[in-house]
């Protein structure tokens, strides 16, 4: 046998690919944490960091960059390549997936939106739609949570944001869904689909950041075109792309964090029957659910120059994947990490990002999930499971998402 098929043969220590991982990950995140922290993985190509000191420390680095998120598409048939060059070039403009400078530009852009007092002036509106979604449903007795409430909810948000007609929600669904594969390794047809939703897409907002040029409103949009009348963007093309970024990660993250918290209430009664005998203790709760499941597994850097990290050197153009998951059950920052407890404190959990990266929605997030199960819990008191088993859909290397959540009140 030669040498190169012995190593194709001989299973990885770590296998992050294995089918049963996605369900439970943390078995295999506890023991690679406890024997080998700072993990050069063949199946990554890169080094796995599982402690949360590591974690924040590589996070800070301004010497650790977003890593290439079209790095896979890369290595696809020069022909493949061509065919999905509008996809790559659309993901490359892309906040949090461009250069420093480029990310920290945008940067500047969002937080122009997303202060502290807009994001509370939402609230308002939130109210109204999270009531909607919960009219629709409450004389039924019964409830699909994925598809009745946790995906429409922030979809309904951002499309609002961005200025979206209500008639035209669904379209925002669809692409989102297809936007979806672009994430993880997909068939040639699937990236087809999702290379022709964000195109889609594309010439569906630019009609609406048309008329936000004559006529700007307070949306994110009318925020853009302003700010490429200022310089801080450089052309229509960077709004168009990061329209889609904003529909993806606006309203995806915080459906699994609405459906995904949910689950874990039904799965915990007794910090169910404490929340809702405790609404105050509400903001801890959703901290926690960021912090046990959030919706964020991991996020990949590279380095541009040698760093030490974790006692260890490294050359510049290394990879680097940050499990904030595994960061989030670190026995040396969380007391008892698998035990999910809704007065958890402190809470210094990973699960919007630290440094640069950090995440300029979490306000946003939080105040939407917030609304949600104070809404869910004082309309429907009596909510419980309808299901025997999770209804999920298994993501590898790390990514478990229900499908389905119902539940009767």
């Amino acid at each position: 046998m030669s040498t190169a098929a012995a190593s194709v043969q001989t299973p990885p220590t770590y296998n992050f690919f294995s089918p049963e991982v996605p369900a439970n990950p943390h078995p295999l995140l506890h023991r690679l944490r406890a024997n080998e922290p700072v993990y050069r993985s063949p199946q990554f190509n890169g080094w796995v960091l599982t402690r949360h000191e590591d974690i924040v420390a590589a996070s800070k680095d301004r010497r650790l960059v977003a890593a290439n998120m079209t790095g896979w598409l890369d290595q696809m048939s020069e022909e493949e390549k061509r065919e999905l060059k509008p996809v790559r070039d659309a993901i490359r403009l892309w906040v949090g997936h461009t250069n420093e400078q480029d990310h920290l530009r945008f940067q500047r852009v969002f937080k122009k939106y997303f202060t502290p007092a807009t994001v509370e002036g939402l609230r308002p509106r939130v109210q109204e739609l999270t009531d909607e979604l919960l009219d629709a449903v409450q004389d039924r007795g019964e409830m699909e949570v994925v598809s009745q409430l946790s995906f429409p909810l922030p979809a309904n948000v951002i499309a609002e944001l961005l200025g979206v007609p209500t008639a035209d929600r669904e379209l925002l669904l669809r692409w989102s869904a297809d936007v979806v594969p672009l994430f993880r390794r997909s068939s040639i047809e699937t990236l087809r689909q999702s290379q022709r939703s964000v195109l889609e897409m594309h010439d569906y907002m630019r009609p609406i950041i048309a008329a936000r040029r004559r006529e700007p409103r307070n949306d994110l949009i009318s925020v853009m075109v302003a700010a490429q009348n200022e310089g801080l963007i450089l052309n229509e093309e960077e709004i168009v792309a990061n329209c889609v970024l904003l529909l993806f990660a606006g309203h995806e993250t915080t459906a699994h964090l609405i459906s995904q918290g949910l689950m874990l209430l039904l799965e915990h009664p007794e910090q169910l029957n404490q929340l809702k005998a405790n609404p105050e203790l509400m903001p801890g709760a959703i901290e926690e659910m960021l912090r046990y499941n959030g919706p964020a597994s991991a996020m990949m850097r590279t380095s541009i120059e040698p760093l030490e990290l974790a006692g260890r050197q490294f050359d510049a153009g290394q990879l680097f994947v940050l499990v904030y998951m595994a960061g989030n059950r670190d026995p040396e920052v969380f007391a008892d990490p698998d035990r999910f407890d809704i007065t958890r404190k402190p809470n210094k959990h990973l699960a919007f990002g630290m440094g640069a990266y950090y995440c300029l929605g979490a306000a946003l997030a939080r105040m939407e999930v917030d609304v949600c199960f104070r809404t869910l819990l004082r309309r429907m008191p009596n909510l419980r499971p309808a299901f025997t088993q999770p209804d999920l859909t298994l993501l590898p290397p790390l990514v478990a998402r229900l499908r389905t959540l119902r539940v009767a009140f």
